[in-house]
C-alpha cells in the first residue's frame, strides 16, 4: 500500500502574493500535521542540479572502499562528517541521557546495552556527510581532490542552494502556524549548521532483509527541525500510517520532487502541533536476478538528505502560537547541542 503524501506546488508560495502565500502555508502545515511529510514540486532547486548531485554521489560511492576511506568519519560521534562504511552507523529512536551535559560523554549502562542490542541487526547502507565550511565545530572531511575533481566545490554549492530553499520552507511554516513570516529565521540564522548527506544502499541478498539479519534503515524519527530528501526511482521508503500506528506504508518517489518531513526538534518547537513521523527504508519493490538459482538481489538505492537545524546553542522551547492554557508545553527547553548529543551518541560507538 502506498501513502498518499500530499503534493504541493511550492512555486505558489515563492511567487504568490500575500494571500496566496498564506493559503499555501496553511496547506503545508495541514499536510505536516496529518502525515509529517509533504512532496514539494516546482521548488527552487533545478532538475539539473538534482541530477548532477546524484551523479556526483554515484561517482563517490563507486570508488573502492580504500579510496572512500580516505575521507573517514572521525572516531566517535562528536563530529558527524565524512564517509561512514556499511555497519558503522546504527540508526534508531534510542536517546541517551546527557544529564544536562554538553560534552557528549554522559550515557548510562542501560543506554549502552540497548545500543549493543540494536547493533546486532546492522544497517546496510553507506553515507557521506557534509556541512558548512564555516562550521568549525563540525569540520568537513573531504576526499583527496584527484579522486573526483570538482566534488568539493560542487557539494559546497549544493549545500547552500538547499540552505536557501530551507529558508523559504521556514517562512511557510511560520506563516502556517500563526507567526510572523521571519520568526523562525531569527533562530535558524543562515543555515551554517545544517547537514548534507549522500546515501547509498548497496545491492544485497533479499533474504538477509527478509529474515531480519540486517536492515536498510529501521524505523526512526529524524533529529532535525525538518529534512529535505531527494530519492532515485528505486523505492523502499515507508512512513508510519497516520491512521494505524505501527503500520508502515510505501512512499513512491517522484522525479525531482523534494520530500520534506518534520523532525523531532520542530515537533518539540511546535509542542507537537507539527508531526514528527517515524519512517524507514525497507525492501525495494523491484528485485534484480543477479545470480543463478533462486538468489534474489535488491536494487542499489541512492538518496540525498539535507537536515535543517539551528545553531548548537539555540534554545528550542515551545513557540508562542503553539502553547496556551488548553495546550501546556509538553517539553522542557533544550539546546540543539544537547538534543543532538543525546541522539548522535546512540548512533556511533
Amino acid at each position: 500500500m502506498s501513502a498518499q503524501v500530499p503534493i504541493i506546488d511550492f512555486s505558489r508560495f515563492t511567487t504568490g502574493d500575500a494571500a496566496a502565500r498564506q493559503e499555501v502555508a496553511k496547506e503545508i502545515v495541514n499536510a505536516f500535521r496529518t502525515y509529517g511529510f509533504v512532496h514539494f514540486i516546482n521548488h527552487p532547486v533545478t532538475p539539473s542540479a538534482i541530477s548532477l548531485t546524484f551523479r556526483q554521489s554515484k561517482l563517490f560511492f563507486d570508488l573502492p572502499i580504500s579510496s572512500k576511506s580516505k575521507a573517514p568519519h572521525p572516531p566517535g560521534f562528536t563530529v558527524h562528517r565524512g564517509y561512514s562504511h556499511p555497519g558503522l552507523e546504527k540508526i534508531s529512536n534510542l536517546t541517551a541521557s546527557t544529564n544536562g551535559s554538553t560534552n557528549g560523554t554522559a550515557t548510562n549502562g542501560t543506554d549502552k546495552a540497548a545500543v549493543e542490542l540494536a547493533r546486532q541487526v546492522p544497517d546496510i547502507k553507506e553515507s557521506y556527510d557534509i556541512g558548512s565550511e564555516h562550521n568549525t565545530e563540525q569540520p568537513n572531511v573531504w576526499p583527496p581532490p584527484n579522486l573526483i575533481p570538482g566534488f568539493r566545490g560542487f557539494m559546497t554549492g549544493f549545500y547552500w542552494t538547499l540552505a536557501e530553499f530551507a529558508r523559504e520552507i521556514l517562512r511557510a511554516l511560520a506563516l502556517g502556524i500563526g507567526l510572523d513570516e521571519e520568526h523562525l529565521l531569527k533562530i535558524y540564522e543562515n543555515g551554517e549548521y545544517n547537514q548534507l548527506r549522500l546515501l547509498h544502499y548497496p545491492e544485497v541478498d533479499a533474504r538477509i532483509l527478509e529474515e531480519g539479519r540486517a536492515v536498510r534503515i529501521p524505523a526512526h524519527c529524524d533529529w532535525s527541525a525538518f529534512t529535505m530528501l531527494f530519492q532515485d526511482d528505486c523505492g523502499g521508503l515507508e512512513i508510519e500510517s497516520p491512521t494505524t500506528p505501527g503500520k508502515f506504508i510505501a512512499v513512491e518517489p517522484i522525479e525531482h520532487a523534494c520530500l520534506v518531513n518534520i523532525g523531532d526538534l520542530m515537533a518539540r518547537w511546535s509542542n507537537d502541533f507539527l508531526k514528527s513521523t517515524c519512517h524507514r527504508v525497507g525492501m525495494p519493490p523491484l528485485l534484480q536476478n543477479r545470480c543463478a538459482g533462486d538468489k534474489r538481489t535488491t536494487r542499489s538505492r541512492y538518496s540525498i538528505g539535507y537536515f535543517v537545524t539551528t545553531p548548537p546553542d539555540a534554545v528550542i522551547e515551545c513557540l508562542p502560537s503553539c502553547v496556551d492554557e488548553s495546550r501546556p508545553a509538553k517539553y522542557a527547553p533544550v539546546t540543539q547541542r544537547e538534543y543532538n548529543i543525546s541522539k548522535a551518541s546512540m548512533s556511533y560507538n
